[in-house]
């Protein structure tokens, strides 16, 4: 993706042409006669946000087609042109990301609201720990990468979804009690999930994690004061981990005696397979939220029911 900014840039160029030119032939969609504000973002987290806080006074769509990663997307000719329509557009930000900077610069953004959300929290540096495969292009950039994953964290979910409501209700101040009350419920769901971690954590027998897999999750362990061991940074390039980098997780999990080894969603989980093999240890998805399954979708499964799941798994890893 990091390759295709001046095409991409192009593209949105050739888009914003063409819809300029036929502006005045489209008709009105059934949201643009409702007057409900549009709302547009890149992946699932601010998706469920943004959903739980305008319940059915504003039109919520995500880019990220479900069951999509999100490492791979590639806008289309229509996301580019769903940006350019919405009246809010939340995104996360960071390299990944680079993108959507060259897509907004090419339109009018002065009636569009913008929520970039590692602006709503403090980021950190992504981190190699030992034993981990650095990412080859990675180790290529210049300056210091930050890491996007910021949504990971309960508590940072709680302050993004805080930013989200408050721009909502900075555009509709009639409906500003609905979605200071929904937001209001919201959170507190978030915050008891995040009490749910601080507990176990604090009644474990251990604090290391081992993911046989790429690590987004350093907001998370961070957020709880867990050691981890993983086999590629959160937004590796990488798919297949170097025979020291495996030797050393094996030799990790059997030190240890660490009982179960993380895979995230929609990864092959091979390597936490080879490890578990090696080991003994259970093999368990650990969600990071970054997308969903059309079924998941389609049933309104939430950030806080995967966070849910999520604690049960950690609980087990830790105990």
């Amino acid at each position: 993706m990091r390759k295709m900014f001046t095409v991409i840039t192009a593209m949105a160029l050739f888009v914003l042409l063409i819809t300029g030119c036929s502006a005045q032939k489209e008709q009105p969609s059934q949201n643009d006669t409702k007057g409900q504000l549009k709302i547009v973002t890149t992946i699932f987290p601010p998706y469920d946000f943004a959903s739980q806080i305008a319940g059915g006074k504003a039109s919520v769509s995500m880019l990220l087609p479900p069951g999509a990663e999100s490492h791979s997307y590639e806008p289309t000719p229509q996301d580019i042109l769903k940006i350019q329509k919405c009246d809010v557009f939340i995104y996360t930000g960071g390299d990944a990301d680079v993108w959507v900077d060259n897509i907004l610069s090419s339109m009018d953004t002065s009636k569009m609201t913008i929520i970039k959300m590692m602006d709503c929290v403090p980021t950190v540096e992504e981190q190699v720990v030992e034993g981990m495969q650095p990412d080859e292009d990675e180790a290529e950039a210049d300056g210091p990468e930050y890491d996007e994953h910021v949504w990971t964290s309960p508590a940072n979910a709680m302050k993004i979804t805080q930013a989200i409501s408050d721009a909502l209700c900075k555009l509709e101040p009639d409906n500003k009690a609905y979605y200071q009350k929904n937001t209001e419920d919201y959170i507190a769901k978030i915050s008891k999930v995040d009490q749910e971690f601080k507990d176990i954590v604090s009644h474990a027998s251990r604090k290391t994690i081992v993911f046989g897999d790429r690590f987004p999750l350093r907001y998370f362990a961070d957020e709880y004061g867990l050691k981890y061991y993983a086999a590629f940074p959160g937004c590796s390039t990488e798919t297949e981990p170097s025979v020291n980098t495996i030797k050393y997780l094996v030799d990790k999990v059997n030190t240890e005696k660490i009982p179960v080894v993380f895979y995230i969603e929609f990864s092959n989980h091979k390597t936490a397979d080879s490890i578990c093999e090696a080991t003994g240890a259970k093999a368990l998805m650990f969600q990071s939220c970054h997308n969903v399954t059309q079924e998941d979708m389609d049933s309104g499964k939430t950030y806080v029911d995967i966070m849910t799941e999520n604690a049960q798994k950690l609980k087990e890893a830790l105990q």
